[in-house]
This record gives C-alpha cells, sequence and structure tokens, in this order.
C-alpha cells in the first residue's frame, strides 16, 4: 500500500515531462490521479500508463490560462474522486526567445509566458485552495525554477515568471498555513525532457548548458517528480513556503 492511498492528486501539464512523471508517482503511491494537459493526445497516453500499471486516473483537457478550464477542472476533480487531497501545478512554457536582446522582446511574447507560468500557477491556486481544504487539508507544489532564484540574460520573461511563481508559493503558504494546506514550489535546473530537446539543434549549446551543472549531466524528469511527492508527504510535514531547488549544484555555484 502507498503512502498517498485514498488520496486525490491533481497534476496539471501531466502529457509530458516533469509532469508526467509526477503523475506516475502518484499513482504508484496509491494515488488516484487528475491527468490535465492542453493536448488531449498526451494526457490520455499518460492516463493508459497509469492504469495499464494498474492504477486510476482521469484525464481532464483545460488551458490553464482560462478561469473557466481551471474551474472546471477542479470541478471535475471533485466529481470523479469526491476529493482533492494534493496539487502539482506543472503547466508551463519556456517562450524562447533566443538571439533577442532583452529590451527587444516583443509585447506578445512576454505576455504569452506571463499568462502561462504565472498567471496559470495563481488561477490553479485560486481554484485548488478551497477544495483542497473542503477536503481536510493537503499539500500543493508548484514547479518554479532554477530561473526563479537566479536569471538569464537570453530568456527575461521566463525568469520574471518563475520569481514570480515562487513568490505567489510564498504568500499562498502564509495564508493557508494555519488550515492544514502546505504550500511549496519545487526549482528544476535544466531536465533531460521534451522542453530541452529543442537545445539539441545547437550540440555546442547543448553541452555548455550540461557543464554548467556541477554533477555533470541533465536532472531526469523523474527525479523533480520525487521532489514533488515529497513536499507532499508527511515527511515535510514541517515543510512550507519553501522553494525546493533540484538543480544538480547549478546555484551553488
Amino acid at each position: 500500500m502507498g503512502q498517498f492511498e485514498s488520496k486525490v492528486a491533481l497534476v496539471t501539464g501531466a502529457g509530458s515531462g516533469i509532469g508526467r512523471a509526477t503523475a506516475l508517482a502518484f499513482a504508484r503511491e496509491g494515488a488516484r490521479v487528475v491527468v490535465s494537459d492542453a493536448v488531449p493526445e498526451s494526457g490520455e497516453q499518460t492516463v493508459r500508463i497509469i492504469t495499464t500499471d494498474g492504477g486510476d486516473a482521469k484525464f481532464l483537457q483545460a488551458n490553464v490560462t482560462v478561469s473557466e478550464d481551471v474551474q472546471g477542472l477542479v470541478t471535475g476533480a471533485l466529481k470523479a474522486y469526491g476529493r482533492l487531497d494534493y496539487a502539482h501545478n506543472n503547466a508551463g512554457i519556456s517562450g524562447s526567445t533566443a538571439g533577442v536582446v532583452a529590451a527587444d522582446i516583443p509585447e506578445e511574447a512576454f505576455d504569452r509566458v506571463i499568462d502561462v507560468n504565472l498567471r496559470g500557477v495563481w488561477l490553479c491556486l485560486k481554484y485548488e485552495v478551497p477544495a483542497i481544504l473542503s477536503s481536510g487539508g493537503g499539500a500543493i507544489v508548484n514547479t518554479a525554477s532554477i530561473m526563479g532564484v537566479v536569471a538569464t540574460e537570453a530568456n527575461p520573461a521566463y525568469a520574471a515568471s518563475k520569481h514570480g511563481v515562487i513568490g505567489l508559493t510564498k504568500s499562498f503558504a502564509l495564508a493557508y498555513a494555519g488550515d492544514g494546506l502546505r504550500v511549496n514550489a519545487v526549482c528544476p535546473g535544466y531536465i533531460d525532457t521534451p522542453m530541452f530537446d529543442r537545445l539539441r539543434a545547437d550540440p555546442g549549446r547543448a553541452q555548455s548548458i550540461i557543464a554548467r551543472h556541477p554533477v555533470g549531466r541533465l536532472g531526469t524528469a523523474e527525479e523533480v517528480a520525487q521532489a514533488v511527492v515529497w513536499l507532499c508527504s508527511d515527511a515535510s510535514s514541517f515543510v512550507t513556503g519553501h522553494a525546493l531547488i533540484a538543480d544538480g549544484g547549478y546555484t551553488a555555484q
């Protein structure tokens, strides 16, 4: 029996990468999992993996930038399983603007990154909090990034959005600390997921990025998923408002 038996977890951006790995990790620990993604095919594939392994999962499509979608997602989770105990607000985009000087980034590109990565997390928190409180409390983990604690000249919109996610995390953690709801963030370094694949087109750049990690490699989605699971577990019962860095030493330099 897993540590999350009889519990329900919601994961956004669960169609691939860190989100999929976290959904699978929750399922292995016995949770019933609400898998959400903007792309149905990817989300449904995650559900198939879980159910093939004997788990219980349901896919609900949602665009985290649309309030009605997010509200419907949480309502759908409650309708499907009757409760909500954990949430991993993971949906996000890189919004790469490589080669563009910071002040020259188009407004629409900046707005898109903030809309998905920051406002999307806020909307998820807005609707998840009442649902989790009504279920007796639980935990939420938001996906920030090492770019939430340091920055890069290559993508200021991404850094701004992830710094904002950490700010939201701390604010919500303080607001509900006395109500049995813990809110934390995970800050991955560069992870070997489809989001990194676009960088592989430039082998020199990819190797340069890998070399910035003192451990000498990229992280794996499964490693980040384990951090998320720990932040939701009773093992971290005194941890809230924390941004857990999982970066192979990147930010220690």
